[in-house]
């Protein structure tokens, strides 16, 4: 794949360094708090993704087992550095994390009858509530662009109605939005 950023190879490693470690580190509470920070950094910041790639990027890591912090620094460090930007990505955003969770949670089991402790930990959740709202409110202003509001309206709906209410895992919800999408095509394609 083309290397989609004009800087040179050092500066690009630099730069995946950062904001994958970023992501990795700050991202308190597994995938949905770091999910806002990849966006920040990938398409704000260093603008190597636009909002319908983040989009497509998040969908598909959502389909595949593992953590999705992981999946995407893997992806979007291949699609613009190659190989060895995708290891830098995955390495910077595990291996901290892993060195990070093993102190704090060692002193979080330590102290945690600490009502101190106790506090700092339920403070982490509006912070967080805040990010994932603040990036489902883009998500839906660009569906609703992109779709048009009813339809875009109408496919909230619907899956929340089969993830939340049918309890159908979240992956096979979006691989049947792709078969809807793409059978329409193919059956133009045999057509021709």
């Amino acid at each position: 794949m083309k290397n989609k950023s004009k800087r040179p190879g050092r500066v690009l490693q630099r730069d995946i360094s950062i904001a994958f470690f970023r992501s990795g580190i700050l991202g308190f509470g597994g995938g949905p708090s770091s999910i806002p920070l990849v966006h920040q950094e990938v398409v704000k910041k260093y603008g190597w993704m636009d909002e319908d790639e983040f989009g497509d990027t998040l969908a598909l890591a959502n389909t595949l087992p593992g953590p999705i912090n992981t999946k995407m620094a893997g992806y979007i460090g291949y699609r613009i550095a190659g190989i060895w930007g995708c290891l830098n990505a995955i390495i910077v955003s595990v291996i901290p994390t892993v060195l990070m969770m093993i102190l704090l949670l060692g002193l979080i089991q330590k102290y945690k009858d600490i009502p101190k402790v106790q506090n700092m930990s339920i403070a982490v959740i509006p912070v967080v509530a805040v990010l994932l709202g603040q990036l489902t409110w883009d998500f839906i202003k660009k569906s609703g662009e992109s779709l048009g509001w009813l339809k875009a309206l109408l496919l909230i709906v619907l899956s929340t109605v089969l993830i939340e209410v049918l309890h159908i895992h979240p992956a096979i919800v979006i691989l049947a939005c792709i078969v809807l999408v793409f059978a329409p095509l193919l059956k133009r394609r045999k057509k021709i």
